[in-house]
C-alpha cells in the first residue's frame, strides 16, 4: 500500500495543520514503538501548496513535526517582515527573509550548497504546486524521476531547480509577496502562489500524479492499495458584508473575490476525492450529500483510493468561542488560537484506523 499526504495552503494557518500532523506522527510512533519515527517513514508522497509546500518539503526532508512546528512559532514574525515604506506599492511583505529561511534549511550536507529538487536528501516523493505567471498555467512540480520534465538530459530539467526557490514560488501570494523569478535553461519565468491554481488543496493532483500513466509512476489504484490523507488550514466561507445590494462597493467585491474562488475550488477538490475514493473520515460537505462516506458513483471494489480529510471549519460558533474573526494568512495573533483549535480537533478526530483502509 502507498500513502499520500496532502497539505493545503493558508499562510500562518498552517499552524493548525501541524497540530493534526503531530497527532498522526504520535499514533504511528505508538503503534510501531519507535520514538524516532517521522512521517517520511510511513508516507510515500508529500504534496503541498503555499504554506503546505513548506510543511510538505520539511516532512519529505525527514523532519519531525515538532521541529517544523517550532520553526513556524519561532520564525513567524521574521517571515512576515513588512516591506520598506518606499516599496509598499509592490507588496505587503519582503520576500528576502522567507527566502533566506528556506535557503538555510534546504542545503546539502557537504559544502552547504542549496539543495536541488533532485536532491537525495529528500527521502520521499515531493509535489509542490505553484502558478507560472509568465505562461498562465498551473505548475505541479515534483522530484518524480519518471516525470517528462525531470529528464536530466534536458537543459531546463526541473530537478536542477533549487528547492528553496520552488517553495518560495509556491508561497508568493499576490499582494503579500512579490513573484519569484526562476531561471530554467535559457528562459526566466515568474511564479506566484499555488493558491492561484485549482490546487490550493493539492490532493487530487497528487493522486493523478501518482496514478496516471503520463506522469510515469503509475501506482495501482484501489482502496487497499492507495491511502490518501488530506489536511486543511481551517476553512472559512467567504461572505459579503451584511448590507443592502446598492451599498456594496467595488472594494467589497475585490476583498470577496479571491477568498471565494480559492475556497470554492478547494471544496470542490475535496468533493471529487470523496466521489472517487472511499471516504473513511471527513466533515459533512452540505445537507444534501452529507459526508459522502459510502460508495457513490463507484462500488467498493471500484473506488480508487481510501480517503481521509481533516479540517476545522471556522463557522460562527467557533469564532464566537475564540472571540476573534476569521484568521488571515498573515495574522500572527491567531497562532495561539490555531494551536488550540488544532490540538482539540486532532484529539477528537484523528484516529489510527483512519490511516489504514477501511475493513470490509
Amino acid at each position: 500500500m502507498k500513502r499520500i499526504l496532502s497539505l493545503d495552503g493558508g499562510g500562518i494557518k498552517g499552524v493548525f495543520s501541524l497540530q493534526v500532523l503531530a497527532e498522526i506522527e504520535r499514533l504511528f510512533r505508538e503503534e510501531q514503538q519507535r520514538d524516532d519515527l517521522v512521517l517520511a517513514d510511513v508516507f510515500d508522497l508529500f504534496a503541498g501548496t503555499s504554506t503546505g509546500a513548506i510543511i510538505a518539503s520539511c516532512l519529505a526532508w525527514g523532519m519531525p513535526v515538532s521541529q517544523i512546528n517550532e520553526l513556524y512559532l519561532r520564525c513567524g514574525e521574521e517571515t512576515f517582515t513588512k516591506q520598506r515604506w518606499y516599496n509598499r506599492w509592490k507588496s505587503k511583505y519582503q520576500a528576502e527573509p522567507l527566502s533566506q529561511l528556506l535557503l538555510q534549511h534546504f542545503v546539502e550536507k557537504e559544502g552547504g550548497q542549496a539543495a536541488l529538487l533532485g536532491s537525495e536528501r529528500l527521502r520521499k516523493l515531493l509535489l509542490v504546486v505553484m502558478r507560472n505567471a509568465s505562461t498562465g498555467s498551473p505548475w505541479p512540480v515534483s522530484n518524480n524521476p519518471h516525470a517528462p520534465y525531470n529528464n536530466r538530459a534536458l537543459p531546463d530539467c526541473n530537478l536542477n531547480i533549487p528547492l528553496w526557490e520552488l517553495i518560495r514560488a509556491s508561497t508568493a501570494a499576490p499582494v503579500y509577496f512579490q513573484p519569484e523569478s526562476i531561471e530554467m535553461g535559457e528562459r526566466t519565468f515568474l511564479f506566484v502562489d499555488g493558491a492561484m491554481t485549482p490546487f490550493n488543496n493539492p490532493t487530487l493532483i497528487a493522486v493523478f500524479m501518482a496514478t496516471l500513466p503520463p506522469y510515469g509512476l503509475a501506482w495501482p489504484g484501489g482502496r487497499d492499495k492507495l491511502h490518501v490523507v488530506s489536511i486543511g488550514t481551517c476553512s472559512t466561507r467567504a461572505r459579503m458584508p451584511h448590507r443592502l445590494s446598492e451599498d456594496v462597493t467595488m472594494l467589497d467585491g475585490i476583498k470577496y473575490l479571491a477568498p471565494a474562488l480559492i475556497g470554492a475550488v478547494s471544496a470542490e477538490q475535496d468533493f471529487v476525492c470523496r466521489v472517487l475514493g472511499d471516504c473513511v473520515h471527513g466533515a459533512t460537505i452540505d445537507s444534501e450529500v452529507n459526508a459522502l462516506d459510502a460508495p457513490t458513483l463507484f462500488g467498493a471494489g471500484e473506488q480508487k483510493f481510501t480517503y481521509v480529510r481533516y479540517d476545522q471549519a471556522l463557522d460562527t460558533k467557533t469564532l464566537d468561542a475564540t472571540e476573534q474573526g476569521p484568521a488571515q494568512i498573515d495574522d500572527l495573533s491567531m497562532i495561539p488560537v490555531l494551536q488550540k483549535l488544532g490540538q482539540d480537533y486532532a484529539a477528537e478526530h484523528v484516529k489510527l484506523e483512519h490511516l489504514y483502509p477501511r475493513r470490509a
